[in-house]
């Protein structure tokens, strides 16, 4: 049987006409075709988490926690290791050159150290016992022994006499950064010069004794107790306080380096009786010993002379 004509005609699709311009749409168009399935449902290399942990909620952040905590915890044991490597070289490379328990044995000092040691640098003339003492084959910290060196002391005094310079430059008006950087480099200087010559005197001349660096910048360091003494008599007393001064803080000094690197340098001629040069070595242990304290008033009045006018 035939159908009928139109019934044919209203199976046929209709195009939508576009809505009149200026008119807003109230509902979203579906009649397209359906979307691809592989831009939705599965994951792709290009699939954001952090997208996918603001959708989630608490769900989200917990799968982004258990993606990123992992490689925190690497990247954290990764720098700990690195940084404790680090350390452990640097502590190497310094213990090449110095020590840091030795030189914390020259800063065990205490109060009462100090003042015994203050009085025994300007009035040495009555001190008895000059030997240093042990303790199971080691030397007694400063604190216990006061004929034990140290390099408290010197760092202050250094400190002091730096301060001590530009009071007295300001006083006469001659106070200025650079010629206060060059008293104290200067006064660094001779130090380091001093304790260079009497390693090499003692390299050169084949003497075997127990002292250390820090011993000889020690002993050179005490100047400046006898230099701060000199420039505050000058300051006070004028030129003829500041000769009279310099006189008594050079013997003194003299005195206490004598009697101190004596009991160093002297007391091991046991060790080097032996040998064709045996005879010589006393002498020439005592040289050294009295050059070293000739030389320390030749310094004091060079670094205090300039200060005092």
């Amino acid at each position: 049987m035939d159908l009928p004509h139109h019934g044919y005609r209203a199976t046929k699709p209709r195009a939508r006409a576009a809505p009149p311009a200026g008119d807003p749409l109230l509902f979203e168009d579906t009649s397209g075709p359906a979307p691809n399935m592989n831009s939705q449902a599965y994951y792709t290399p290009g699939y954001n988490m952090g997208a996918a942990a603001g959708v989630g909620g608490a769900g989200g952040a917990g799968v982004n926690d258990l993606f990123a905590d992992p490689m925190a915890s690497a990247a954290m044991m990764y720098g700990s290791s690195l940084a404790n490597q680090g350390k452990d070289m640097v502590n190497k490379e310094i213990s090449r050159f110095m020590s840091v328990n030795k030189l914390k044995y020259f800063f065990a000092v205490d109060t009462k150290y100090v003042m015994k040691k203050l009085m025994l640098l300007m009035f040495p003339y009555t001190h008895q016992d000059w030997e240093v003492r042990y303790h199971r084959d080691t030397p007694l910290t400063p604190r216990h022994d006061v004929n034990a060196p140290d390099l408290y002391i010197p760092t202050m005094a250094f400190i002091t006499y730096i301060l001590l310079a530009s009071m007295a430059l300001g006083i006469q008006k001659r106070f200025s950064p650079e010629v206060l950087g060059m008293c104290a480099s200067t006064a660094l200087v001779w130090v380091i010069i001093e304790v260079l010559v009497m390693l090499l005197s003692l390299y050169l001349l084949t003497v075997h004794t127990d002292l250390s660096t820090f011993d000889l910048i020690a002993y050179s360091g005490y100047k400046y107790v006898g230099m701060i003494f000199t420039v505050l008599c000058g300051l006070l007393f004028g030129s003829d306080g500041y000769f009279v001064a310099l006189a008594w803080s050079s013997c003194a000094l003299m005195f206490f380096i004598v009697r101190s690197l004596k009991m160093k340098i002297l007391s091991s001629l046991s060790s080097d009786s032996m040998g064709a040069g045996a005879s010589a070595k006393p002498r020439l242990r005592l040289y050294i010993t009295v050059a070293t304290a000739a030389f320390q008033p030749i310094i004091i009045y060079w670094l205090t002379s300039h200060l005092v006018r």
